[in-house]
């Protein structure tokens, strides 16, 4: 029934707004009788960050940015779900238009602003799920007009933290001014002391929560030493690598690369699994990596994979591939494993990062 509602929905969508579609395909998964998703084949079972994950395909930060519909997308056959960005305050985000698919490139450019209803709203609808099964997690921001951003992000672990699996700590967002300047050595350290002492605090009774960051792909290599650095001196559970480029590389569709904002899809893979493949060396297993960017079939996936990810996240191949791709990645896992003659997925990660890090920069 889902691979017949995604042919037939597709095409339409296609012909809409992007950001129009995007609310059309929520309100779908809120009232679409999904059955759920049938059991995963335990040799794509990954265990990281404390939690164990039926399978290693999650959806990115991005699509259900308020927690809307978490519980289908699981249903859809993920094996984890990030909801959000977050703010502490609801905020409209950036004006529209604000959201480009370049179909030649199967890209997409946004400049949302980190639209979002408000910890909040988003706190109620998490914690109205928290007894269901599933990994959900929730990726936290700051205000736009805040004057103490790091207090943003205490204040979202504060009202999330007992009702999610994981936190994601988002410096990289690049359509919020200034965001960015939070993956500085000295603003990361001062960050990261304040969120881990709020994450600590919320655990108290229980299990701290894994507290994840979130990085740019854009990152020069000396600063992505200060990032790793500052990250495995406060012992971060994860990192998520990474957040749409601000870069143009190659693209076809010249009207709109021309249009502010960050490129996500196909044209992020090579960017971002180098990043990847580099934070993975910097890393030396302190902590597991989610790779994202670019993920569009099993082949990509699992080149994420042997570049450094314990787990992938994808969201742009939805919109050029349909739902169907969840599915059809986790059955070419399974193939790619067969055919290396792997027992665990885990046994296949970092394996190419010698030559991927050998490579020419990616251009």
């Amino acid at each position: 029934m889902i691979g017949l509602f995604d042919r037939l929905a597709r095409p339409l969508l296609r012909t809409l707004d992007p950001e129009t579609a995007h609310s059309l395909a929520l309100n779908a998964l809120k009232f679409a009788p999904l059955p759920g998703a049938a059991p995963d084949d335990e040799k794509l079972r990954v265990k990281a960050f404390g939690l164990t994950f039926p399978n290693p395909v999650g959806l990115a930060a991005g699509f259900d940015k308020n927690a809307e519909v978490p519980d289908a997308l699981l249903r859809l056959g993920f094996g984890f779900v990030e909801a959000g960005g977050v703010t502490p305050k609801a905020q409209p985000g950036n004006v529209r238009p604000r959201l480009f698919r370049l179909d030649a490139d199967e890209g997409v450019i946004n400049r949302l602003g980190l639209n979002s209803e408000g910890v909040e709203a988003v706190a109620q609808r998490l914690a109205a799920r928290v007894v269901a099964p599933g990994i959900v997690g929730v990726n936290i921001g700051a205000n736009k007009d805040s004057a103490d951003r790091a207090a943003d992000y205490v204040s979202c672990i504060e009202a999330l933290a007992a009702h999610v699996s994981f936190l994601t700590v988002n410096v990289s967002s690049p359509n919020t001014p200034g965001l960015r300047n939070l993956q500085q050595a000295s603003a990361l350290d001062e960050l990261l002391s304040r969120v881990i002492d709020a994450r600590e605090r919320a655990g108290i009774g229980a299990k701290p929560r894994p507290l994840l960051l979130k990085i740019a792909p854009d990152l020069s290599l000396g600063d992505l030493d200060d990032v790793v650095g500052v990250a495995r001196r406060h012992r971060i559970d994860g990192m998520i690598v990474g957040n749409t480029t601000v870069t143009r590389p190659n693209l076809r569709d010249a009207e709109k690369a021309n249009e502010q904002g960050g490129l996500s899809g196909r044209p992020l893979f090579a960017l971002s699994t180098r990043m990847l493949a580099e934070t993975y060396v910097r890393a030396e297993g302190a902590f597991p990596l989610i790779g994202v960017g670019g993920i569009d079939s099993g082949a990509a996936a699992f080149a994420k994979i042997k570049a450094g990810a314990s787990l992938i996240q994808l969201y742009s191949g939805l919109i050029f591939r349909g739902v169907g791709l969840i599915g059809a990645i986790k059955n070419d896992l399974l193939d790619f494993m067969r055919i290396g003659r792997l027992d665990l997925l885990a046994d296949a990660v970092g394996r190419d990062v010698a030559a991927v890090t050998a490579e020419p920069w990616p251009g």
